[in-house]
């Protein structure tokens, strides 16, 4: 156990910070980097890291124990903080409430860092106003399988989508597989609102690009990149500018410009290259709140999308039932009326079987990898979205399942069901709990 002496007391601008442990390993895997060096890391781009949290309430996604480690989400404020740390009050669509941090500075940046959050999670809110966002957050999710290429390609459709739309985007890596493009608007609309427009951009275009880009909710008819409109739901987060993630090689979600777009390359930035790229060209990002931009023009769409009879896109699932919104049911198992008067057909089962079970999202992938090399015979014959990656809700925690589906197998070279590769399932314990008490009852 490290001894408080061990302990980093830092002067950032007139406020100390203590950095606890601060040469416990928070990358080891490939990169090597201390929890200190983490802090250094933010301090070194602080002005565009503030840039996308400044005066937002965050949420703390805390890996307590490194990357590698399971993380969890902390949404109220610590009790034990620095005075000059400020809160505001946010309600959620369940009906409770949370008080949460705002950072507004450097110490209060490092401060957060040290708790372990590797990454940035503020909403598209300001602390003056938390019901009307100022920001309109596109996430381009590509399905295992996609490559960076279409990614970019359907980023560049987004660019054109918007200039005739009269709203300016701002690119930025996800840090992970995908990108993000964030517009900065009035604080004019509600979430709900806001979401709506995300909709009917995410469906423009989907029109524009029907091979490369999918505006379908559910994984079942997704194809080539995802354009998550959820993530401008009330309460759902992403991760802001100059984040690391955590993936093996310390990646940072990072500004790009426009031209950049076309050649970026996701590994190029990391948390060794970005701070010698930010004291080069500064923040790419910079300008972004003198440009706000309307709405108007993506709620006309939204409306004649709704009178063409498109319903609302399903929300997420611990949402409740909206107005317009289409049954929130996978269409595998969606039956229309005229089925519902027929006699039940027996429900096929898809041949599935679990690889890797992990709340570290990178140790799954890597494990699909390891099968797909085992099976490579197999491998060759599935199609891109016969690879089922999840993101699984625990207690407090998400964590990765990946499925395949060996619907294109003929049945006899089907492999059998094996011990999955990562086998990690932190809600197994807790289930089996729960069995064994309907068991006994």
């Amino acid at each position: 156990m490290a001894k408080e002496s061990d302990n980093k007391v830092l002067s950032i601008e007139g406020r100390e910070v203590q950095v606890t442990n601060p040469e416990k390993l928070y990358f080891s895997l490939q990169a090597k980097v201390t929890k200190l060096e983490l802090v250094q890391y933010y301090l070194s781009v602080a002005p565009g890291a503030l840039a996308g949290i400044r005066d937002r309430p965050i949420v703390l996604k805390r890996f307590v124990n490194g990357a590698e480690a399971e993380a969890f989400y902390q949404k109220r404020a610590p009790e034990k903080r620095p005075a000059w740390l400020r809160t505001v009050t946010l309600s959620f669509p369940s009906g409770r409430t949370a008080e949460e941090i705002v950072v507004d500075d450097a110490a209060g940046l490092a401060w957060i860092v040290n708790l372990g959050c590797i990454e940035l999670h503020p909403h598209p809110v300001r602390s003056s106003d938390l019901d009307h966002p100022d920001e309109l957050r596109i996430d381009l999710d590509p399905i295992p399988g996609v490559s960076w290429e279409d990614v970019r390609r359907v980023a560049l459709e987004v660019q054109s989508f918007l200039d005739e739309v009269g709203l300016r985007g701002w690119p930025k890596t996800s840090g992970s597989r995908g990108m993000h493009v964030n517009v900065r608007i009035g604080p004019r609309w509600t979430f709900t609102q806001v979401r709506r427009a995300a909709v009917a951009l995410s469906r423009a275009i989907e029109r524009r690009a029907p091979t490369l880009a999918s505006s379908k909710w559910w994984k079942e008819e997704r194809h080539g990149v995802f354009l998550d409109y959820n993530q401008n739901a009330k309460d759902r987060t992403t991760c802001s500018a100059y984040s690391v993630r955590p993936l093996p090689d310390a990646r940072v979600s990072t500004p790009l410009s426009w031209d950049e777009v076309p050649d970026c390359d996701p590994a190029d930035f990391t948390i060794f290259t970005v701070p010698e790229r930010f004291a080069k060209i500064g923040d790419r990002h910079a300008d972004m709140d003198a440009s706000p931009g309307s709405l108007e023009k993506l709620l006309e769409l939204a409306d004649r999308d709704e009178a063409a009879g498109m319903a609302d896109a399903p929300w997420p699932p611990h949402f409740r039932k909206m107005e317009r919104e289409a049954a929130r049911v996978m269409p595998s198992r969606a039956k229309s009326a005229a089925k519902k008067t027929a006699p039940k057909k027996p429900r096929v089962k898809m041949p599935l079987i679990t690889v890797a079970n992990s709340p570290d999202k990178a140790a799954a992938l890597a494990g699909l990898e390891r099968w797909k090399a085992e099976h490579a015979d197999i491998a060759s014959l599935l199609a891109v979205d016969d690879v089922l990656v999840d993101s699984m809700r625990g207690r407090s925690s998400t964590w990765t399942r990946i499925r395949i589906n060996l619907r294109h197998i003929p049945e006899e070279q089907r492999p059998a069901q094996e011990t999955p590769d990562p086998d990690d399932d932190p809600t197994r314990e807790w289930r089996e709990r729960w069995k064994k008490k309907k068991a006994d009852e």
